[in-house]
């Protein structure tokens, strides 16, 4: 079933084996892509990317193949592969490696093994991508405050964040209006959902009324 379809050495490698095998890479590839793309947005640079990598992989699998120093050759071939612009987060850096593995088995030649580690990848990406996994977001809020300038932001919400949140970490505090008032900001988790507004009503009465924003807490594009 997992029989490869090319001959032991690249010097032998025939005009139409070659070509199957990159028809195999390209349409794998637009497979991963179609499967990235299905969950949240992608950039169409991106998706390229993910169509024609598997292809450029089998490239390099080929020329290397039956050399000495084929083993060096692909290590340095990966090491080279960087995207250079925005990091990319754990979904990007699974689909990149992905598409690399089906490259690599597609250059061998096992084209109904990448076919079927393809399909099983794909499918199990989207099966748990549907299921509920928890993960807290309803707790983990990015908390803003102003304040006046004769106001000691270090302890005065000390008791309110013991009532009502279970973390709370300073982030960064800048001065606005001409350094009149405080900006605070704060990475929180709160011990209940439902007492958000009572956590906002409690800072109110702190900081004279004015402005507190509670909002869903920022992830940086290169956490996993």
């Amino acid at each position: 079933m997992f029989t490869g379809i090319l001959n032991e050495s690249a010097a032998n490698l025939t005009f139409i084996e070659g070509g199957i095998c990159t028809l195999a890479s390209l349409m794998l590839g637009l497979w991963i892509s179609v499967v990235y793309s299905v969950q949240g947005n992608a950039t169409k640079n991106f998706k390229i990317a993910l169509v024609l990598l598997p292809a450029l992989v089998q490239l390099v699998i080929m020329m290397v193949n039956g050399n000495l120093g084929a083993g060096v050759a692909v290590m340095g071939t990966f090491s080279l592969v960087r995207f250079r612009s925005v990091p990319g987060g754990s979904r990007e850096i699974i689909f990149i490696f992905f598409a690399m593995a089906i490259g690599l088995a597609t250059g061998m030649g096992f084209l109904t093994f990448a076919c079927f580690i393809s399909f099983v990848i794909g499918f199990t990406f989207l099966l748990l991508s549907k299921l509920p996994f928890h993960n807290g977001s309803d707790t983990k809020k990015d908390l803003h405050i102003t304040i006046p300038e004769n106001l000691d932001y270090t302890e005065i919400f000390d008791d309110i964040f013991a009532q009502y949140l279970k973390q709370v970490e300073l982030i960064k505090v800048k001065t606005v209006q001409l350094g009149s008032m405080f900006e605070v900001y704060y990475q929180i988790t709160l011990k209940k959902p439902t007492q958000e507004k009572a956590l906002i009503d409690a800072i109110r009465t702190r900081n004279g009324n004015l402005s507190v924003i509670v909002a869903k807490r920022q992830v940086n594009s290169d956490e996993l």
